[in-house]
């Protein structure tokens, strides 16, 4: 009965952000999936390389929507994200032909090494698990996919979040770098 107690929830809800607040996580997360879709869109989409991912999405909810959380922050976004990468391929390499494994090992491995490490981001692990069930342009890139789509993907949504989330003057990001 205990077990099933803490299953009920202690809090209140969190109060509604301003519309200042939604107005500006609009801007930040339109420009910053802007940006890396058009690269990905005008200059990869002929090529065997991709630039966006299903976990930027996330992540711009993150950087753009929760400034202020610790899985927001530069060291996270960044770090999460190329770590999980890492351990995604890693693990489709090793077991190529049991993806329920190699998906499994990916995002729970990534999981334990984020908080290892202090890199907490969850979009990280959909970048793990896209790392094992992504198409067979992502599987080609290997080891490259740390580097674009992960790693410069990542670091383009950063540029954009320190620019636009410091226009305002009650936002600032980020609230820590290392």
């Amino acid at each position: 009965m205990k077990y099933l107690s803490k299953m009920k929830g202690e809090t209140v809800s969190p109060p509604r952000v301003s519309l200042q607040e939604m107005v500006w996580s609009w801007i930040g997360s339109f420009f910053g999936i802007a940006a890396v879709a058009l690269v990905h869109f005008q200059a990869l989409e002929n090529t065997d390389k991709v630039m966006i991912i299903g976990s930027f999405g996330a992540s711009a909810v993150l950087i753009y929507g929760a400034v202020r959380s610790p899985l927001a922050q530069p060291r996270n976004l960044v770090g999460g994200h190329v770590l999980s990468a890492f351990i995604g391929v890693t693990a489709y390499k090793l077991f190529p032909g049991q993806l329920w494994i190699a998906s499994a090992l990916a995002v729970s491995t990534s999981i334990f090494l984020m908080h290892a490490t202090k890199t907490l981001h969850p979009p990280g692990g959909a970048t793990a698990l896209i790392a094992v069930i992504g198409s067979v342009k992502i599987h080609n890139l290997g080891y490259l996919y740390l580097a674009v789509p992960v790693g410069l993907g990542a670091a383009v949504m950063l540029v954009i979040a320190l620019i636009i989330n410091n226009i305002p003057e009650n936002r600032r990001y980020p609230e820590f770098w290392l």
